[in-house]
Formats: C-alpha cells, sequence, structure tokens
C-alpha cells in the first residue's frame, strides 16, 4: 500500500467515509495493513442500491456469496429481490444456514450476531425446464433486437428480422411462439407473400433462409419451451411476503446452464419488460426491486450494436423506476465501458494474474477504482476468500473511499436446498397454478395455415373447374368431328325409284300413253275419265 502519516487516522478516514445515517445493508469489516478490524464497519446506504453495482471476481473468490449477503439484507429491509441460480445453489437462501465453527469464528471477526435465518422465496425456471414456475415470453415481447442476439444474427439479419416483427405487428399476426415467427418468414418469401415487404426494402431469401436455419438450430437446443403463453408477468418480482420482508426470486438455471447465451438474453427481457412497464418515481427511500444479473459477460459476448445501445439505455434509465441492477462477472472489462459507468456501487473480489492476459485484466480493473491509499493491485491478487474491495456511493452520491473488506457471512443455507423441498415451495405457490399449463391459442401460425388452406383450396376448385371446362370442350370437339365422318343414311323407296335407270327411261318415253299412266301411277295422281 502507498505510504501515509499515520496508519491509523487513514483507516479511521476510510471508516468514516461508511458512515450513513440512514438505512444500510452490512457488508462487512474493514481490512486495513492486514488486520479485520470489527469497529470500522462498511456499509452500502439502501436508498443508492437503484444506482446499480457491480459484483467481479474470479471463480471461488465468494461472489455467489456476496449476492446472498446483499438479498437477504434486502429482504430484511422489505425490498424485494430477483437472483439468477446458475449453478444451482442460491435456493438454499429460503432455508435456515447451518451452524459452524467457521461461520462463529467470522461472524466474530467482522462483529456480527449471526443467527441461521431462512427468507421468503419463489422459484422460477425459464419454460418450465426444470424445477420452478414456469417464466415464458412471447416473441412479439421478446422483440427483433433480443431475438437477433440469440440467433446470433449479422447486421444486416437484424434489420431484416425487424421489418418481420413490423410486418406482423401491421397485419395483426400474433407472433406468440417459434412456430409463428417461421411461419411468417416463409410466408413473407413465398409467391404469395413476396410482394407484402417490397415497398419498405423486401427480404432476400438467402436472409430468409439464414433466420429460418436458425430457428431450427434454435429449436432443437430446446428454446421453443420458451416462448408461449400465458406470458409472466414481471411485475410478479415486486411482491413482498405477508410479513413484509421482501420476495426473493430465484430463477433456477442449472438445467440450462450449457445454453449461456439464451438464458442471459433471457435475463436481459426480463429487465427490459421490467423498464417498459413501470413508471417513473425518481429516487426512493428503498429500491422497488434489486436484480442480480449472473454471468453478466455471457449477455455482452459478441453482442451487436444495437443489443448494447439497448442494455445501456436500459441500466440509464431503469434507475429513475426505482429498480437497480447488479451485474455479476468475473473482471470488469467483461462489461462495455457505456454500461459500466451507470454502475455507481462496486464489490471486486480477488483476481488472478497467472496469464499476460490476466495481467492485462488487472491493470485495467485497477484504473477503474478511485484514487487509494492502497496498492490495489497487490491487494487484488491477495484477497481471501469472502474478502473484496469496495467503493459505493455515499448518501449524497459521491464515491466513497475505496475498503478492502472482510464480507460478513450469509445467515441463510449456503448451499441448494433438498429437492423435495424445492418442489413443495414451487407447487405451494399462488402463481404456480397460473403459469405452470402453457396455453397454444390462435396466432401467426394458425392465421397463415389457414389463409394458405382457404387459397389452397380455391385454387384446386378453380384447377377443378377448368378441367371440367376442357373437358367440356374436348367432348363437343369430337361429337363435331364425329358428325362429319358419319355414314348417309340409306334413300327411302321413291328416291331409289326416281334414280334408277328404268325411271329415267320412262320419263324420256312420257309421251306414250303407256308412260303417262305408269306416271301418275308413281306419282299418285289420278286417271282422267273420258
Amino acid at each position: 500500500m502507498s505510504e501515509s502519516t499515520d496508519p491509523a487516522s487513514a483507516a479511521d478516514q476510510i471508516a468514516a467515509g461508511y458512515a450513513f445515517t440512514g438505512p444500510a445493508l452490512e457488508l462487512g469489516a474493514l481490512l486495513w495493513e492486514g488486520a479485520c478490524l470489527p469497529d470500522r464497519q462498511i456499509r452500502i446506504p439502501l436508498s443508492m442500491l437503484n444506482r446499480h453495482g457491480l459484483v467481479a471476481g474470479a471463480t471461488g473468490t465468494g461472489k455467489t456469496k456476496t449476492l446472498q449477503l446483499i438479498a437477504e439484507q434486502l429482504s430484511a429491509g422489505g425490498v424485494p429481490v430477483f437472483l439468477a441460480d446458475v449453478k444451482g445453489d442460491v435456493c438454499g437462501i429460503s432455508a435456515p444456514g447451518t451452524p459452524s465453527e467457521r461461520i462463529a469464528e467470522r461472524a466474530k471477526e467482522v462483529a456480527q450476531e449471526w443467527e441461521p435465518t431462512g427468507f421468503p422465496g419463489e422459484f422460477y425456471s425459464l419454460g418450465g425446464i426444470g424445477p420452478g414456475i414456469p417464466l415464458r415470453a412471447t416473441v412479439t415481447s421478446f422483440g427483433p433486437v433480443l431475438m437477433s442476439k440469440v440467433l446470433r444474427l449479422n447486421q444486416t439479419q437484424e434489420q431484416s428480422l425487424g421489418l418481420i416483427f413490423h410486418y406482423a405487428d401491421s397485419k395483426g399476426l400474433e407472433l406468440i411462439d417459434l412456430k409463428d415467427l417461421r411461419a411468417v418468414v416463409a410466408f413473407l418469401v413465398s409467391d404469395q407473400g413476396k410482394a407484402e415487404l417490397k415497398g419498405i426494402g423486401g427480404l432476400s431469401t438467402v436472409t430468409a433462409g439464414v433466420i429460418l436455419r436458425a430457428l431450427t438450430a434454435f429449436e432443437q437446443q430446446g428454446a421453443a419451451e420458451f416462448f408461449g403463453e400465458p406470458e409472466f408477468d414481471t411485475g410478479e418480482f415486486l411482491r413482498t411476503a405477508p410479513d413484509g420482508r421482501g420476495l426473493v426470486s430465484v430463477l433456477e438455471l442449472p438445467a440450462v446452464q450449457d445454453k449461456p447465451q439464451l438464458f442471459s438474453t433471457f435475463l436481459m427481457w426480463l429487465l427490459a419488460d421490467l423498464y417498459t412497464d413501470l413508471p417513473e418515481v425518481g429516487d426512493l427511500e428503498r429500491p422497488k426491486l434489486v436484480f442480480f444479473f449472473d454471468e453478466a459477460h455471457l449477455l455482452f459476448n459478441g453482442a451487436s450494436k444495437a443489443f448494447l445501445e439497448s442494455i445501456t439505455q436500459t441500466v440509464r434509465l431503469i434507475r429513475s423506476k426505482g429498480i437497480g441492477v447488479f451485474f455479476v462477472t468475473q473482471t470488469p472489462k467483461d462489461v462495455p465501458a457505456d454500461v459500466l459507468a451507470q454502475l455507481g456501487n462496486r464489490v471486486q473480489h480477488a483476481l488472478r494474474a497467472f496469464t499476460p492476459d490476466d495481467a492485462k485484466a488487472l491493470k485495467a480493473t485497477v484504473k477503474t477504482f478511485p484514487n487509494s491509499p492502497y496498492d490495489l493491485e497487490e491487494l487484488l491478487t491477495g484477497l481471501g476468500t469472502g474478502e473484496a474491495v469496495i467503493t459505493v456511493l455515499s448518501e449524497k452520491g459521491a464515491p466513497t473511499p475505496v475498503a478492502a473488506t472482510r464480507l460478513r457471512a450469509p445467515q441463510s443455507l449456503m448451499g441448494p436446498i433438498d429437492a423435495a423441498a424445492l418442489d413443495t415451495a414451487v407447487k405451494s405457490s399462488p402463481l404456480y397454478a397460473r403459469y405452470a399449463q402453457a396455453v397454444d391459442r390462435e396466432s401467426a401460425y394458425e392465421k397463415i395455415s389457414a389463409e394458405q388452406a382457404a387459397a389452397e383450396a380455391a385454387a384446386e376448385a378453380a384447377a377443378a373447374e377448368a378441367a371440367a371446362e376442357k373437358q367440356a370442350e374436348k367432348q363437343a370437339k369430337e361429337a363435331a368431328k364425329g358428325a362429319r365422318g358419319a355414314p348417309k343414311p340409306e334413300p327411302s323407296l321413291a328416291e331409289q325409284v326416281v334414280g334408277s335407270g328404268l325411271f329415267r327411261s320412262l320419263a324420256r318415253s312420257v309421251g306414250t300413253q303407256l308412260g303417262r299412266e305408269i306416271s301418275r301411277s308413281i306419282f299418285g295422281t289420278a286417271k282422267r275419265r273420258r
């Protein structure tokens, strides 16, 4: 650490920066010159939790326990909390912790009155995969920007997807699940639908093919379960328990942890949906909800410019709606600078410097902290598990001095609860009956299928009518041709006689009496009487 004329005075100055007058969360005790000072407590004002934060550190340094510690105190203070449980061990927050010598020793070191306590919790899952009340979103509410992110589309393809969403919205075609989106894409490149987008840019067959293939791959990962109805009302996260404590909403993700891009993007949808629905409230004495965004680096990997702009805007503006967001990741450099600039509260656990890249990340992390009497490069590589470097915003909104801190121990169970207990908690929730059963109502897929079926039926009827007309015409032509080639009818007896040689001979002899008599007899005339 850097030189100081009076080490005790420096420690006092740091501790004085955390002496808040209003409600605050107790994080731990100050570490100074290798010693833990239990009488110098490090805290964070409750009113500043909506100014967002970052919890960072290498794997195994205690980030999850820090989340649990903060979430417990928020719940106790009547503030609802949302936690993403990637590894499956955060669900223990609903059960009392297990006393141990190690916990007792930690509590004594940091002047903590520790007692085992469970907190009210609700447990959710993405689309019903794994234990928990199913969280579903419609494709329409998910939107083209987030959908492009999970489909890994480039900028041009993302713009085309935006046109597809615009068309569906203007035509009243509800995009509820993935088959709805696929049906609209396929329709817009069909012979019937090609003209629909010509006025606003059109959709190339190549781009449509890319989107359809991406949708197929997406579904093969099980993503179809996440889109549908009933769509979850994110306002459910803002509830409190009957005893006034804030509900801790835990999203169970172990069953989908092999699909990190999907769940990180889905978390972003939850946050964006809250931003859209909540009214402006300005600065509050305590936030309406604190949202912990675990594995945050997965959200930003390969993100498009539009996606990053959307995240930055959401984080910047959601503060005024009473929502605090904490990103949890390994190093601050995992978070884009524009987003990092919005995070006023920092809890930095130990970093490793085993490789040149690690050393570079360490130097970059040090630069993100205010000036400090500590040698932060040395300190950050020497912190133990459950220790962190902290700076937060004071009640006046100014950064507090950087403080190395030994953190308190969570009072709830630091591990997963029994599977049977989790299942019981899920099914006993009043939300289970509302969201457990999926509903598949008429939407874009059904409407387009019905129109195509009607069009095909009309085309078949027209083809049948044309075939019938053609057959009738053919029959008429054959009848006329047959009439021209038919044999002449047999002549009558009179025609035969008239045409005979005898008749012609008699006609020449008509002047004679005998000829006249015969002629009259043949033509039916009567003899004249003399």
